[in-house]
């Protein structure tokens, strides 16, 4: 049988989550490290962006998409909920990460606190205003993860997958440690889902430094 082969840099957030996905089911895969924007890429999605996936004659782009596929094609527990309700409110908040958490904490927040022209600095107007945009969205998601702990029914959905590796990385900026301590409960689901075997395994290289 085909392998299951992810296509996409390791420190992609979007990557890191289908990948944990591939680890909590227990689907082998292999990581290809492709950077966006590359012909290989840009041959499955048609705006060059990652992870995508093959499988065989399947070939997909973008990671609801794939999360959904791996779900549903691998054995193993399920993610996605099949009840009717559940995998509407795995969709609501994965919709809601894809829109809002990613706009806010990765492009608006973290890309222009750690992409900048050297000569310029960060653009910190920017990332000022960003950061009550970043309080909405962790007071929405502490309301959420309130009541169980994760954001979908009590267990662990792919809804989680899909946010905490943003939520942690907003956790090693101090703006960000500081925003999350305004929330115990988001600050405590965090910590605890990061302590996962899929969150660890799925650790990217560290950065080198320019």
């Amino acid at each position: 049988m085909a392998k299951l082969e992810i296509l996409g840099v390791a420190f992609s957030n979007y990557v890191r989550s289908v990948r944990m996905l591939c680890e909590e089911k227990g689907v082998a895969y292999t990581l290809n490290p492709l950077a966006p924007q590359c012909d290989e890429i840009k041959a499955i999605h048609p705006a060059g962006q990652v992870p995508c996936l093959r499988h065989g004659d399947v070939q997909l782009f973008e990671s609801k998409a794939i999360a959904t596929y791996i779900d549903k094609a691998f054995p193993g527990p399920k993610f996605i909920p099949e009840d009717t309700v559940g995998c509407a409110q795995v969709e609501q908040w994965v919709s809601f990460g894809n829109v809002k958490v990613d706009r806010w904490i990765m492009r608006e927040f973290v890309v222009p606190s750690v992409f900048y022209d050297k000569a310029k600095g960060p653009d910190t107007a920017k990332i000022t205003a960003a950061l009550p945009q970043i309080e909405n969205v962790c007071a929405a998601l502490d309301k959420a993860v309130t009541p169980t702990g994760y954001l979908v029914g009590n267990g662990l959905t792919y809804a989680d997958m899909n946010v905490l590796p943003m939520l942690a990385t907003l956790g090693n900026f101090p703006q960000g440690a500081e925003i999350l301590a305004k929330f115990p409960n988001l600050q405590a689901y965090v910590a605890k889902l990061s302590e996962r075997p899929s969150y660890k395994n799925t650790a990217p290289p560290p950065r080198k430094k320019a």
